[in-house]
């Protein structure tokens, strides 16, 4: 298939990241398909060890870092995120390139090819994490550090070798999938921890704590016990942070990202990288592969004069990071000015986590009808001083063209 083709084909199937959770009670969650896909594509998975990543939210943020600081190593580092902000192919890179148009319709006709075979139609979900898993084994990567999608027990990810798991942290979000309570979503999360890896744990929560440690890990690594982050301070276009790991201290690292968050990231992160190899990381090499680090939609800096700001805050937690980060980093700016998201988040919950209020003419969008918000005319901002969007991922990529800029 061309690559308009390919994708075309690959649109017509199930994508539950677009239209959410169907009505009523969704369907029993299984592994299955995924499985006998991965299998009749020769189980690539199987071809390279997993840096397996979970968590409420950072998730991208850490998979790029940590593929960031392997690539840095020396090693052929395979990353797979989702979901992507303008084009599908970001979602599957080689040392940090996205697949090209060309090498991704293959994989996505190769797919094709053996759907035919299968007992049971797969999802949108299902068919690039299988392309992606495939790509990488085709060229020979080292080691795969692969996000969820939702959850981690029942995720299509969860085909993958975790060597090691990384847990980023645990909150309330997509509660349809994974339920209503903390300990119900640890629960599913704890689900990619394998017996025998070793887990990079992000959460703290001493309620929660024992819910990932059930899954027999071999070795532990706790925030705040055996990584975490000594000072966190705002630099120029970024921050700047002390970050300790078991494999030694690591001060004054720069981190071109907005939000004492990504310094708790960076932590994760490094912390991960190491357990994979086994080492600690000589000091340059760690400040060098974080000043290289880029997370686009994450409290991106996307316009100057009025200054205009873009992040992927989409529940209550994330809310509360955007606000925290925007009062210490832009205190003239207006808290944030519009707010999209799908499915059955609400608004209201997360609207109350701005402060200061809204400033006049601004509004909150949501929910919308399932998929992306239809992209509007581009409105003045309601501040000479700036402004800043906030939403679902697909809804803030929707927002990442801005006149006389590319996406």
């Amino acid at each position: 298939m061309r690559p308009d083709e390919a994708l075309a084909w690959l649109d017509a199937h199930v994508d539950l990241e677009a239209t959410g959770a169907p009505p009523g009670r969704p369907a029993a969650p299984t592994l299955d398909r995924i499985r006998e896909l991965v299998a009749l594509l020769g189980s690539p998975e199987r071809s390279y060890p997993a840096v397996h990543l979970t968590g409420t939210n950072g998730k991208t943020s850490v998979a790029r870092m940590v593929t960031t600081l392997l690539a840095g190593a020396g090693l052929s580092v395979g990353s797979y995120t989702s979901p992507h902000l303008a084009r599908v192919n970001e979602r599957m890179a080689w040392n940090g390139e996205p697949v090209d148009d060309e090498s991704l319709a293959e994989l996505l006709t190769t797919v094709a090819l053996v759907e035919e075979h299968l007992p049971a139609r797969p999802s949108y979900f299902e068919i690039l994490t299988a392309a992606a898993l495939s790509w990488f084994a085709d060229v020979a990567v080292d080691v795969a550090v692969v996000e969820v999608g939702l959850g981690g027990t029942w995720d299509a990810t969860n085909v993958v070798h975790g060597e090691v798991a990384v847990v980023t942290n645990v909150s309330v979000d997509h509660v349809e999938y994974l339920g209503p309570t903390r300990a119900q979503i640890a629960t599913e999360k704890a689900g990619i921890v394998e017996p025998g890896s070793t887990l990079v744990l992000g959460e703290t929560d001493p309620a929660l704590v024992p819910l990932f440690l059930d899954r027999g890990p071999a070795r532990v690594l706790a925030r705040g016990l055996d990584f975490g982050v000594r000072a966190n301070r705002p630099a120029h276009g970024g921050r700047l942070v002390d970050l300790h790991t078991p494999g030694g201290e690591y001060p004054g690292v720069y981190l071109p990202l907005h939000g004492a968050h990504q310094g708790d990231n960076a932590a994760a992160a490094l912390a991960a990288a190491e357990a994979f190899l086994g080492r600690p990381l000589d000091p340059d090499h760690v400040a060098g592969a974080f000043r290289a680090v880029r997370s686009p939609g994450r409290l991106e800096v996307v316009g100057h004069q009025p200054l205009l700001l873009l992040d992927g805050a989409h529940n209550v937690a994330g809310a509360r990071a955007l606000v925290t980060a925007l009062a210490e980093e832009f205190p003239d700016a207006p808290g944030p000015s519009s707010w999209g998201s799908c499915g059955r988040r609400s608004p209201t919950r997360c609207s109350r986590r701005w402060t200061p209020a809204r400033p006049p003419g601004s509004s909150a969008a949501g929910p919308r009808a399932p998929g992306p918000s239809t992209r509007p005319p581009w409105p003045r901002p309601p501040s000479s001083s700036g402004w800043s969007w906030t939403g679902s991922r697909s809804w803030t990529g929707s927002r990442r063209r801005w006149p006389g800029r590319s996406p």
